[in-house]
């Protein structure tokens, strides 16, 4: 099934003016490129195709570059962030729930559809909802899990890394933690950075970075940028170019939790030691990932809410 994005597109709200922080510059513009359902996970194909996850109706989209929209994969078993491997496979934070208790994440060959399981459980005991994920040069894949009630699952928060042989190794988990969320690498690969997201009246609400080794272990984590009392980011993404890092952000009304509106909704982008560089407003809540693709005009996509948003960058 392909169904015309322009039939999805918000023509009233594409129109509207987003002021960016700083006034010495021309103002943003974010397009609606795609509208479904609780979107999450941007991730860029070779072809310039752009795969994310509806959430609320367990799918995989794929928006392709003449702007037609089409699922990818129905009963994606909750599948949250996605990416990109170095042979083009789409690894998938598959965070299933509660009835079907089948977290994992796995690896798909999107033209044969063969699909492998990299990661199920550790130590014996099931993982608890895989939500983002990052790769290294040589093949390293290293994600955030969330912290999940269940019977035999880990019932902790972790950052985990899989090795190219499939091994699992858990890098970070409490106290150290508590709700880890968006990751991301430095472009040189020698700091990770790491959101936490707690929603709880005292919860990390913060970005995080760590000091990369050559072995892939942390060490040295500090606090990049606090967005207590706001809501915390969610996803990131970093443009490889200028080793800038983009977080997405905030809320536009309270969601029944004690974060606060202090966080304004949209897209942060940071320095690598944290300063903030720009911001670029959104209007929809909630406002969860971002991806940007490494062809010119770099644009980045970001999931917010129902829609698929892209903005070109300068």
């Amino acid at each position: 099934m392909r169904i015309s994005t322009f039939s999805l597109l918000l023509p009233a709200i594409a129109g509207l003016l987003l002021t960016p922080c700083a006034p010495a510059q021309a103002p943003d513009t974010f397009e609606v490129a795609a509208s479904t359902a609780f979107t999450e996970g941007p991730a860029i194909y070779k072809d310039g195709s752009v795969f994310f996850t509806e959430m609320a109706g367990h799918r995989i989209m794929r928006l392709f570059p003449d702007g037609s929209l089409s699922v990818f994969r129905s009963e994606s078993n909750n599948t949250n962030g996605l990416l990109f491997d170095h042979q083009w496979r789409l690894v998938m934070c598959e965070m299933s729930d509660e009835q079907l208790n089948r977290p994992r994440v796995t690896r798909m060959n999107i033209e044969t559809g063969e699909t492998e399981v990299l990661a199920e459980r550790f130590e014996g005991k099931t993982i608890n909802a895989p939500n983002d994920v990052t790769i290294d040069r040589q093949g390293r894949l290293y994600f955030t899990d969330f912290d999940r009630s269940g019977a035999d699952r880990v019932g902790t928060p972790g950052v985990y890394r899989i090795d190219p042989d499939n091994s699992l190794h858990r890098l970070l988990g409490p106290p150290d933690v508590q709700r880890p969320n968006g990751i991301v690498l430095s472009p040189d690969e020698q700091t990770l950075y790491l959101v936490e997201s707690h929603p709880g009246e005292q919860g990390n609400r913060h970005i995080r970075a760590y000091d990369l080794s050559a072995q892939g272990t942390l060490a040295n984590g500090r606090i990049l940028h606090n967005f207590f009392p706001g809501r915390s980011a969610d996803g990131l993404c970093m443009d490889p170019r200028t080793g800038d890092l983009f977080a997405v952000a905030g809320l536009n009304r309270r969601r029944g939790s004690p974060e606060t509106l202090d966080t304004k909704a949209g897209l942060y982008r940071f320095s690598a030691e944290g300063k903030l560089l720009h911001f670029y407003p959104i209007w929809e809540d909630t406002v969860t990932n971002c991806t940007i693709s490494s062809n010119e005009p770099r644009i980045v996509y970001v999931t917010a809410g129902k829609l698929l948003l892209k903005l070109p960058l300068r």
